[in-house]
């Protein structure tokens, strides 16, 4: 991480990562999509999100979550910045010249041979079946459900761990704490996910934030009474009830939103 010295109030608190590791390159065209902003709205042309609108322009990298070509090894020939996402991304080249895109796991090294095979050795970026993978190893982008690609540990700096195999599933402790099963069927990823430093980011500025199109936030106790539950007062006063709500009045900030759902099942701790 780097520092800047306080030229600026923006650059007072601000950081920067090193990038020279990643390629000094354009995208893999190929591999590109055009991504619509929508600005926080749903089809009905509402704001479901709020605080969300403008921003650069970003194109999609398709990644490759199924590691869809099995027993072909595949070559890193890069890494790359993705602005949809807070990992850094590897661009693969297989054998028969077709190329892709996979979340680039801590450890992976341009030249370096990945494979995602049912028994591929284990190894940052190899991509297998969770029974064969050891009790104690790190692993990513974690199926949920056989064949439909990896949903779950996907964020920079993540990794969950294998704690145990029991029949056909897997116990599987996310970085939350909570332990669930898993089939043993489902693919996963081994290793880290890279960039472990973008929790120490510090933006520095509300430029920065506009750029990455995150509009202002208003606090709601800086507003009056009739716009928000934490309104009004005289100066900085406190909210004025047990516990923070949400502009429409819910309960907010650590109440429980799981309701008994199916799933819960497959959990057999909670997060703390």
């Amino acid at each position: 991480m780097k520092q800047y010295n306080p030229t600026t109030p923006g650059r007072r608190n601000a950081t920067k990562e090193d990038f020279s590791l990643l390629a000094k390159k354009e995208p893999e065209r190929s591999l590109l999509l055009r991504l619509v902003k929508r600005g926080g709205r749903a089809g009905t042309g509402r704001i479901t999100v709020r605080h969300r609108g403008g921003g650069a322009r970003k194109i999609y990298r398709a990644i490759d979550f199924k590691g869809e070509k099995r027993d072909i090894p595949a070559k890193v020939i890069a890494f790359e910045y993705d602005p949809n996402r807070t990992a850094f991304i590897a661009l693969l080249e297989y054998q028969d010249g077709q190329k892709s895109y996979i979340i680039a796991p801590q450890g992976l090294k341009v030249g370096d041979q990945v494979v995602s095979s049912e028994n591929a050795p284990i190894k940052a970026g190899n991509r297998l079946k969770l029974k064969n993978i050891p009790v104690g190893t790190q692993i990513h982008n974690i199926e949920l459900e056989p064949g439909r690609g990896g949903i779950l540990i996907r964020s920079a700096g993540s990794s969950a761990i294998v704690l145990a195999h029991e029949g056909k599933y897997t116990h599987v402790e996310m970085p939350s704490g909570e332990v669930r099963i898993v089939l043993q069927e489902c693919y996963a990823s081994v290793g880290a996910v890279s960039r472990p430093e973008h929790k120490y980011i510090v933006l520095g500025k509300a430029g920065k934030s506009r750029h990455r199109g995150r509009r202002p936030q208003v606090r709601g106790s800086a507003m009056n009474p009739p716009d928000h539950p934490h309104g009004g007062g005289e100066g900085a006063t406190p909210i004025g009830m047990a516990g923070p709500k949400t502009p429409w009045g819910k309960p907010a900030r650590g109440v429980k939103t799981r309701k008994k759902k199916w799933t819960d099942k497959y959990i057999i701790k909670r997060r703390k």
